[in-house]
């Protein structure tokens, strides 16, 4: 079996699609299929000339549209970049972004192509505030889905809720099958520890989709109440400096930590004791899974993949979107209540390890593999 894995981003790059990826093609390696990573370098830009026409829907009504244009000369150069290094054949190709999933299948139309949707482009523009509902950029995003399931021989997503999402810009919901992210749980090593001032951290790109600053509205409320505690930023983004200075005019800048970037956080999380992502949409949210196999308790947004991990009052704390006050109720309940607290990380650390198996996603691929390629013989 010789299967080619088409990501968008190069495996280094921040997220959890590049970290998983990688774990796919070496668990496959280990039953001895053939298995290749190939994605688009960051320096390829303003490479590639075909004209690019749809199926179902006529791109042209967005031309000269900024973000529609960035879009369609991006998957003009994923095409060069494809037609000049990718000479061999192949029995399936599994994408895992838009993009590559239609370069994929114009390039190689007789064989299989299945698409991973890790997540929703036009929905994080929308909550980062770049365009709004319903405007062209948004029309045109949405419908991609459609000219996907349209080419294509398999749709995968990461969620139940997301694939709700994708069913309203799809014909047959049916199409899409659901696949949880799972986990090498040998990266992740619960230690026990006994910290007197709580450790709180939140791993994310700084972006406003992910609601830091409703965080750290909560942090100036818990300061307020007369708590003690550190919360510990690992990500970077084009609004840290907004949050940084944020966190000062609140006076909370002396208990947060802005760490930017760092490559393995898995190796520092579980020193913490709290990990808390207040996003405002997440199709599945690999951090919280993550933070379980690392044994910390959990506080999120009752939206999207984060309702499916998180049991409220047995494996975390759910609280709704935009909502301080509920938000910092939750963390103080958990900084001032340690057994509660690790009785949730602890079934946190239990569901994560039943339910984001690595072993489990190889199954459920090579099952689809398979059966793709069946059909197409």
């Amino acid at each position: 079996m010789k299967i080619l894995q088409a990501m968008f981003f190069p495996p280094e790059q921040p997220g959890g699609v590049s970290s998983m990826v990688p774990y796919i093609k070496e668990n496959f390696k280990k039953i001895d299929w053939n298995m290749e990573i190939f994605y688009l370098p960051k320096r390829i830009r303003n490479k590639g000339t075909d004209d690019v026409e749809f199926s179902t829907f006529d791109w042209k009504k967005h031309d000269g549209n900024l973000i529609v244009d960035k879009y369609i000369q991006t998957l003009k150069d994923y095409t060069w970049w494809t037609r000049l290094r990718l000479q061999e054949s192949y029995d399936l190709i599994h994408a895992h972004h838009p993009i590559a999933g239609l370069v994929m299948k114009k390039c190689f139309p007789q064989t299989p192509v299945i698409l991973t949707v890790h997540s929703s482009y036009e929905k994080e523009l929308l909550l980062n505030h770049k365009i709004s509902k319903d405007s062209s950029e948004h029309q045109f995003l949405t419908s991609i889905y459609r000219e996907l399931e349209f080419h294509l021989d398999g749709m995968i997503t990461v969620s139940q809720s997301f694939k709700n999402y994708l069913s309203n810009f799809v014909q047959n919901k049916d199409h899409i099958q659901v696949i949880y992210n799972g986990y090498d749980f040998d990266r992740f090593r619960p230690i026990t520890h006994d910290n007197n001032i709580p450790q709180i951290i939140s791993l994310c790109r700084l972006v406003p989709a992910k609601g830091m600053d409703i965080l750290l509205e909560a942090c100036a409320q818990l300061k307020k109440r007369g708590h003690s505690f550190v919360l510990h930023i690992i990500g970077d983004g084009p609004i840290r400096k907004d949050l940084e200075l944020m966190a000062k005019e609140m006076d909370v800048y002396e208990e947060i930590i802005f760490y930017g970037y760092m490559l393995h956080p898995e190796e520092f999380i579980p020193f913490y004791d709290i990990f808390v992502l207040p996003s405002r949409a997440e199709a599945f949210g690999s951090v919280f899974a993550e933070a379980a196999l690392s044994q910390l308790a959990l506080v999120g947004t009752n939206i999207g993949g984060i309702a499916e991990q998180i049991d409220h009052g047995k494996n975390g704390l759910l609280v709704p979107v935009d909502d301080v006050p509920s938000l910092t109720n939750a963390l103080e309940e958990l900084m001032t209540s340690p057994n509660f607290r690790n009785e949730l990380a602890k079934n946190a650390w239990e569901k994560a390890k039943t339910e984001y198996s690595i072993t489990r996603v190889i199954d459920q691929l090579k099952s689809i593999y398979l059966k793709q390629m069946n059909q197409a013989n």
